[in-house]
């Protein structure tokens, strides 16, 4: 490579950077105890273009048990998105509605556990919808079990089968007691 283009090279490289670091971040924190509260601020924050970011269950300091979830938006290209928020403490229940909500559409972005006022610990996933486009469909597995050798090998047995792994938590649900909780996917068969 000669001197000029190296420097041609570097010249380019230094103006994708700083049109990257020129990018504005917005963002929106949202806490609450109840599921469907949660999906309906999430969509209410999609419709002012911001997107899921990253979600959490917990304790928080002043509103006891919470799901907190922080939507982002970059300010020079919004997104449109919809979301949905499954909660469950029945792992079988959770991969039939990720099935139903998949088949809308929907796709898989986001896990966590949370206890909620009526359900005990709940394993909640987050799927959202871009209405920008037309997303290819996805088929989810979800994998629990209380033992790490026993994940080990359903993993391996899904990842022969094409599912990539996309969440991972530890929870104690209300009907599982303390499981490991997996959640995989891959495009689905047309």
């Amino acid at each position: 490579m000669s001197i000029r283009t190296f420097f041609l090279l570097l010249v380019l490289a230094g103006a994708a950077w700083a049109a990257e670091g020129a990018a504005k971040f917005e963002y929106r924190l949202l806490a609450t105890s109840k599921t469907s509260t949660m999906e309906k601020e999430m969509n209410e924050a999609a419709a002012r273009g911001f997107v899921y970011s990253s979600a959490m269950g917990g304790e928080s300091a002043f509103g006891g048990n919470e799901v907190v979830v922080v939507m982002a938006r970059d300010t020079s290209s919004p997104g449109r998105r919809k979301y949905r928020l499954l909660a469950t403490g029945k792992t079988s229940t959770m991969q039939k509605e990720m099935q139903a909500t998949a088949a809308e559409g929907y796709t898989y972005c986001g896990q966590t556990v949370f206890e909620s006022k009526f359900g005990g610990r709940e394993v909640a996933v987050l799927m959202e919808r871009d209405e920008a486009s037309d997303a290819l469909r996805h088929e989810y597995l979800l994998l629990a079990t209380a033992k790490t050798s026993t994940m080990q090998k359903e993993l391996e047995q899904a990842g022969a089968e094409g599912f990539r792994l996309l969440g991972l938590t530890v929870a104690k649900t209300a009907f599982g007691g303390s499981e490991v909780v997996s959640i995989l996917g891959r495009a689905a068969a047309k």
